[in-house]
């Protein structure tokens, strides 16, 4: 997914044609969406159809990786004896080369550090039985199929076992519809209390000591639609789950002409009234620090049906959140990106070229006005973000993320060792970032920058520290900062 990344990036369009050149043996396999559905580079600009990479590897997998691979070794790496296009019916083989394949997150770089697995627990959109929305491959997979709560346990043990600590229950369009009744045939199924009770128990059960348990995406029509059920379902997220947990919920536009244009999930009213749901059941603090579950919201600009007016009617939406106090933890601003197969591959990008300038304007006004009072309000100053992971500079500045689906970024205003596990107070809020010092904050080894950052330290408190240091019992600190409610911020050590 286009965007700006911490850590690590997708691969890119030059690595995917490069690398094979630099291969002669033995075969050259492509798998995954960009061999299914083609692979985007910009938003609001069309993607490369799986086609073109024919002319770079030997094998472009229209179907499942997995079943491909397996007729290739079947067919001892004769790739004219494997179709491309073969897909599985089921997670029966999944389920076995999830545990045995368990090993491989040990050669992850990020290992025993803050690295996420991602666990699916099934595949194919329940709105595929009305199209779907415009802009979306996963209707493109056709009938629902869930993997079986005991194939999610073993592979969460399996991955525990090897040393994994964090996990994500992703790779599905909305968690509540997991094995919920009705799929495959109504539009919004109603949620599977029970199901997703054994579900998350299993899980913890399975990783009892996890740093984090994190969902991904919620339908808001679900919520909406089944509001009692989806309330009890969430609050079962909540129970099993670690804090500083997200919702993405694909609202995509607030304007009821682009809704109906592109067969959206929700209307205006209705999206409110799903993150209003969620605020009830998650906004309560957890021991990460932050929020237990709040809503994400998902805009995609460049849609059918966009005029000036949308911008506005998103603006406003936004606005309405802000005054009723609704926390969103993030709004992710897209451009439309037209895969083959969707109905706005032959809709195309023009619109959204044309619309360039609104949709910087808008952008540029989302950071302003929402996110940083936004911000402000899910992590107010004082909050203390447990286990940030140190991840990488910039400038003077270390760069750190507590392992989450999506992370706040935290600016320390100090170098830190790579990978350094610490907690950091807030002290300051950008509209995508915060600042933050460690907690507590060694006065013997932190710069001026970061003294100067501590709640009620003024610059003589400050002035006196930096000329009686080091420091070697706590007395002493009180003595020269002279104020006893600051001391709760400070440590010593050599």
């Amino acid at each position: 997914m286009p965007g700006k990344y911490l850590g690590g990036e997708p691969i890119t369009l030059r690595e995917l044609t490069l690398w094979p050149s630099l291969l002669d043996r033995p075969v050259k396999v492509l798998g995954g969406p960009a061999a299914r559905f083609g692979f985007g580079v910009e938003g609001g600009k069309p993607a490369y159809p799986p086609k073109f990479f024919e002319n770079y590897f030997d094998l472009v997998v229209r179907g499942d990786l997995e079943e491909a691979v397996a007729e290739l070794l079947d067919a001892r790496l004769s790739v004219e004896r494997v179709d491309p296009y073969a897909t599985r019916r089921d997670y029966r083989a999944v389920a076995e080369y999830a545990v045995r394949g368990a090993v491989v997150a040990a050669q992850h770089p990020n290992f025993e550090r803050n690295l996420v697995a991602e666990i699916e627990t099934f595949r194919g959109c329940p709105r595929w039985v009305v199209g779907g929305c415009s802009f979306c491959v996963e209707p493109g997979y056709g009938r629902v199929v869930f993997r079986e709560e005991e194939d999610v346990h073993r592979e969460v043990e399996a991955l525990y076992r090897v040393g994994v600590r964090c996990f994500r229950l992703g790779r599905q369009p909305d968690i509540l519809a997991y094995k919920a009744f009705g799929v495959n045939e109504v539009e919004f199924p109603r949620p599977n209390v029970e199901a997703l009770e054994k579900l998350f128990r299993g899980v913890r059960l399975a990783a009892p000591e996890a740093e984090t348990i994190h969902i991904d995406n919620v339908n808001p029509g679900t919520v909406y639609h089944h509001r009692e059920v989806a309330e009890k379902a969430l609050k079962i997220i909540v129970k099993y789950h670690t804090s500083g947990d997200v919702a993405a919920m694909g609202v995509e536009s607030a304007d009821p002409e682009v809704v109906r244009a592109n067969n959206l999930k929700v209307y205006p009213e209705e999206a409110y009234e799903a993150i209003r749901l969620v605020n009830k059941v998650g906004a309560a603090r957890g021991k990460s620090g932050l929020p237990h579950l709040l809503p994400g919201i998902n805009f995609v600009l460049g849609l059918a049906g966009e005029t000036r007016k949308t911008f506005t009617r998103n603006l406003e939406f936004l606005r309405r959140l802000l005054r009723d106090n609704l926390l969103v933890r993030r709004i992710n601003i897209r451009q439309v990106l037209p895969l083959p197969g969707t109905r706005m591959w032959l809709y195309g990008s023009a619109l959204a070229e044309r619309h360039k300038a609104l949709i910087a304007r808008f952008k540029a006004r989302v950071r302003r006005e929402i996110d940083l009072p936004m911000m402000r309000k899910v992590v107010p100053r004082g909050t203390v973000l447990r286990g940030v992971y140190v991840e990488d500079y910039e400038g003077s500045y270390s760069l750190a993320r507590q392992p989450a689906s999506y992370p706040i970024l935290v600016y320390i205003p100090m170098q830190l060792p790579l990978y350094e596990k610490l907690d950091v107070l807030v002290v300051d809020h950008g509209p995508r970032s915060v600042t933050g010092i460690p907690f507590p904050l060694n006065v013997n080894k932190a710069p001026a920058s970061a003294l100067a950052m501590v709640p009620g330290l003024g610059r003589a408190a400050v002035t006196r520290i930096l000329a009686h240091r080091p420091f070697r019992s706590m007395d002493r600190l009180r003595e020269v900062v002279g104020d006893a409610d600051i001391i709760k911020y400070l440590a010593i050590s050599d």
